[in-house]
């Protein structure tokens, strides 16, 4: 299979592609991230956004942007509590529409981001992938991509990842337009968004497994102090 990534639109076009899209949108949907943005001050108070470092194309960090939808309620330890239980009713409904994840428009037009590619995972699961795995690591991640398009909440961690790989190794834009028409017929339906947002499968451990007495998932550190550099 020839190589994808040396041609015209991995090089150039999809990032062309990306702005032409991305920038208007922002402009277009500025009533409804302001509406979004006051709900959340409102409901959550400060700050609107939540940040939080994810691992971008050949493994660069940057800080993905999203509204917050939980609060920073901790248990008498001082622990945080489970995210299903900080998730509000006002988040839920953010999630459930994909609302929260529309600052990420911000993302792309920095480069940091693309409209179509794997989703972006935590840091810390870096040592953990397999080579093949890392691939995904190979073009710019997504607010969509083909594993989303593909099962979304229902699939597991190999399986997300196998859908990663094959968008690598099939990147042109037919397959990026039918990511993007699957996408809009996810949302006309109104697929299911469980509580627990991008991590419902639990914790990546990698093929090592967890180690014992490992949680199986962590609190998604989303919390109201998380960066006071957000909206106020």
């Amino acid at each position: 299979m020839p190589d994808r990534l040396s041609g015209f639109y991995a090089r150039r076009g999809k990032r062309w592609l990306d702005l032409a899209l991305a920038v208007p949108a922002l402009v277009l949907l500025s009533p409804l991230l302001l509406a979004v943005a006051a709900l959340v001050r409102l409901r959550l108070g400060a700050p609107v956004l939540f940040r939080q470092e994810r691992v971008g194309r050949d493994e660069r960090i940057f800080r993905l942007l999203k509204f917050r939808t939980m609060t920073d309620a901790r248990d008498a330890a001082g622990r945080l509590l489970p995210d299903e239980l900080r998730l509000t009713p006002l988040g839920l409904g953010l999630r459930r529409w994909s609302l929260d994840e529309l600052p990420q428009l911000i993302n792309v037009v920095r480069g940091e981001m693309s409209l179509i590619g794997p989703r972006p995972l935590l840091v810390r699961y870096l040592p953990r992938y397999t080579s093949r795995q890392r691939l995904r690591h190979r073009v710019r991640p997504g607010i969509t991509g083909w594993a989303q398009a593909h099962g979304r909440n229902s699939l597991g961690w190999e399986d997300r990842f196998e859908h990663d790989v094959w968008y690598v190794r099939h990147l042109s834009l037919r397959v990026g337009l039918e990511v993007l028409r699957l996408t809009l017929l996810h949302g006309l339906r109104r697929a299911a968004v469980a509580p627990g947002g991008a991590g419902e499968v639990g914790e990546f451990w990698g093929t090592a497994g967890p180690p014992a007495g490992a949680a199986f998932a962590y609190p998604s550190e989303e919390v109201a102090t998380a960066d006071r550099g957000a909206l106020p």
